[in-house]
């Protein structure tokens, strides 16, 4: 039984992974023009995703949050404003370890740091933790809400400064199709769904979990046809790990800092943290389908989020339960909690 309930905890997680070893072996159902017509089913796929996320969406639990324009200032701005900055430096600042591996990796890098909070997961470790459980769902929905325009301008602005952008108009037109429209009916069905919707979370959850892991199976069936991984290896993963650590521990005490030295409570301290050090596969995958097209590289494009994404939830899932038995109110305390 305690393997079985791991696996139902675990079972996103398997997912992808079960979706790489997929790819591995079974390529060209789901490469372009495969017979599964990734393509068509992916844009129906996003679609599906974020008209699940506004129809799971309670305004009014969000609605409570929503005073503490401290909090939601900080969160905002580390995850559209600081995040993407470090992602810029750490693009121009590194280069040397990337001398000898695909731009894309890079671009995968700046793309992570774009990107949007969680939603589910800020909320649940908060919660977990004993913080400001409110605070969170308001960011975590603006945060996404806000990340689905945000996200591609920020992307277009600064892969402009490294000579590769995109025609934005084409691509703001398709996401605002493919997301925001499809998000909104979401939320104006509800008023008539939401009793039945809300005893049924772990199935919306689920489908939408199903339709990610498919997107990333067809992402990597490209790469597993045109021999993506034979030219780079395992070392370009290794590198890649060791960058998206080094973001995450870099960011995490970033986070820490600078709510310390603004001396926010222990509650709004730890909302702060979860909210602005977490980066949504969720939307992140559908986005880059969107932003980067289905080419071979997108699988590279995605690896620093799906490296990222574990380790998130790992090293978070332990600090929420060690801050769950934290005592002491306040900042210093939390911060002692999580050092």
């Amino acid at each position: 039984m305690n393997y079985i309930n791991w696996i139902r905890r675990n079972g996103f997680l398997l997912g992808l992974l079960l979706a790489v070893v997929m790819a591995a072996l079974w390529p060209a159902p789901g490469s372009r023009n495969g017979i599964l017509h990734p393509n068509l089913i992916n844009n129906g796929g996003i679609a599906l995703i974020l008209f699940l996320q506004g129809l799971s969406l309670a305004l009014e639990k969000i609605k409570s949050g929503a005073g503490n324009w401290k909090l939601h200032l900080i969160i905002q701005s580390f995850t559209f404003v600081v995040f993407p900055l470090v992602g810029l430096l750490a693009y121009w600042g590194v280069p040397q370890i990337w001398v000898s591996e695909p731009a894309a990796i890079r671009q995968g890098l700046l793309y992570l740091c774009v990107l949007p909070s969680t939603i589910s997961t800020s909320v649940v470790l908060t919660a977990v933790a004993r913080g400001n459980t409110a605070g969170a769902l308001f960011n975590a929905a603006l945060s996404n809400l806000i990340g689905v325009v945000l996200t591609p301008l920020l992307v277009h602005v600064l892969m402009r400064t490294t000579g590769q952008s995109a025609a934005l108009g084409p691509l703001m037109l398709k996401i605002m199709l493919l997301t925001l429209l499809p998000f909104f009916v979401g939320m104006a069905v509800r008023h008539w769904v939401y009793q039945w919707v809300d005893r049924h979370k772990a199935w919306v959850s689920r489908l939408s979990n199903a339709v990610i892991v498919f997107i990333v199976y067809s992402a990597f069936c490209d790469s597993f046809v045109e021999k993506i991984w034979q030219q780079h290896g395992a070392g370009t993963t290794l590198k890649l790990f060791v960058c998206v650590l080094g973001l995450f521990l870099g960011m995490s005490w970033l986070i820490y800092a600078t709510c310390r030295a603004l001396r926010l409570s222990r509650a709004d301290l730890i909302t702060a943290y979860f909210c602005s050090v977490k980066k949504t596969l969720a939307m992140g995958v559908p986005l880059a389908i969107l932003i980067f097209g289905s080419g071979s590289d997108i699988s590279l494009i995605l690896l620093p989020i799906m490296i990222y994404h574990p380790l998130q939830i790992f090293v978070n899932g332990l600090l929420a339960d060690r801050w769950s038995r934290e005592m002491v109110d306040g900042p210093g305390a939390a911060v002692e909690a999580a050092g």
